[in-house]
C-alpha cells in the first residue's frame, strides 16, 4: 500500500486542493461506491465527480462511509448547461448535495461553457454568490478557453479557483496554462493519460522517457503534468494502477525529458472544442 498523500496547492479563495485526485467517469454508482473507498485507503484525498457522470450518489455514499472526517476528503462536482444562470446555480448545488447526501462540496465547477446559450458568465456569478455564502469552499470552471475566462473576469469580476481542462502531452494547452497562471487560476488536467482514442501511454517517446526515468509511462505523464505546474484527476478502478499513479508524486523528470514530452503537443485541434461541444 502506498503511504503517500498528495501535496496540496493553495487556491485563490483560500482552500487547499490535492494536486492529484481520483476521476470517476465513466463509473456508475455501484462502481464508484466500490472504487472510491479503495482509493481513499491508498491515500487519495480528492474525488472528482459531476452531474453528467451519473454517479454522484455512489461517490457520496463512498465518501460518507470511508471512515475519514468529511473535511479530510476534497470533493469536486460539476453542473450542466441547464443550470447556467445566477439563481439556477443554487439549484444545481442543492441537487448535487441531495444526490450525494453531503452538506457541502469543496469545489463546484461549470462543466462546459456552452457559449451558444451565452449564460456561462451568469453561472459564474452564481458560483461567486455560493462562495460568499459559505456554501462551497472553492469555485471553478471546466473546459473554459482564455476567451471564456476573460469574459468571466471582465464582465462578472469573478476569478475561478480552478480551470479543469483536457491536458496531456498530446494536448498541452500552453496558451490556456499561461493565461491561468498569470491570473491565479489553478489548471487541473482531465484525461492526462489519454482519452478520446488518444494513445498517450503507447507513444514511443513517452515509453523511452519512462525507461530513462525508471518509472512507468503513466507515472512519466503525471510527473510531466505536475512539473508543468498543473494538477490532475485520473480515473482507474485498479488498486495497482491507483497506487502507481499516486507514486508518480515521487518521480522527477529532467529538463531534456520534459522538453521531449512538450514536443508531442498536437495543438488545440487535438482537444475537444468547447466552443462547439458541451452539455
Amino acid at each position: 500500500m502506498s503511504d503517500l498523500l498528495a501535496p496540496t496547492v493553495s487556491l485563490t479563495h483560500g482552500a487547499r486542493m490535492p494536486v492529484l485526485g481520483l476521476g470517476t467517469w465513466p463509473f456508475n454508482d455501484e462502481e464508484a461506491e466500490r472504487v472510491v473507498p479503495r482509493a481513499i485507503e491508498l491515500g487519495y484525498r480528492l474525488v472528482d465527480t459531476a452531474e453528467n457522470y451519473g454517479n454522484e450518489r455512489g461517490v457520496g455514499r463512498a465518501v460518507r462511509a470511508c471512515g475519514l472526517a468529511r473535511e479530510e476528503v476534497f470533493v469536486t462536482t460539476k453542473f450542466n448547461a441547464r443550470w447556467h444562470g445566477r439563481e439556477l446555480v443554487v439549484q444545481a448545488l442543492e441537487s448535487s448535495l441531495d444526490r450525494m447526501g453531503l452538506d457541502y462540496v469543496d469545489l463546484l465547477l461549470v462543466h462546459w461553457p456552452n457559449p451558444q446559450q451565452d449564460r456561462y458568465v451568469a453561472a459564474c456569478q452564481g458560483l461567486a454568490d455560493l462562495l460568499a455564502a459559505g456554501r462551497v469552499r472553492a469555485i471553478g470552471v471546466s473546459n473554459f478557453k482564455p476567451t471564456h475566462l476573460e469574459r468571466v473576469l471582465t464582465e462578472a469580476g469573478v476569478i475561478p479557483d480552478v480551470d479543469q481542462v483536457q491536458l496531456s502531452p498530446f494536448t498541452s494547452r500552453p496558451t490556456a496554462r499561461e493565461y491561468c497562471t498569470t491570473r491565479g487560476v489553478v489548471v487541473q488536467a482531465w484525461s492526462p493519460l489519454g482519452g478520446g482514442g488518444a494513445r498517450v501511454l503507447d507513444d514511443g517517446t513517452v515509453q523511452e522517457v519512462a525507461r530513462e526515468a525508471g518509472c512507468t509511462p503513466a507515472q512519466t505523464v503525471l510527473a510531466w503534468v505536475r512539473q508543468l505546474g498543473a494538477t490532475a484527476v485520473v480515473k482507474s478502478a485498479s488498486p495497482e494502477r491507483m497506487r502507481e499513479n499516486l507514486d508518480s508524486l515521487e518521480v522527477v523528470l529532467d529538463e531534456r525529458q520534459l522538453a521531449r514530452l512538450d514536443a508531442l503537443d498536437q495543438g488545440e485541434s487535438a482537444a475537444a472544442d468547447s466552443d462547439e461541444f458541451g452539455h
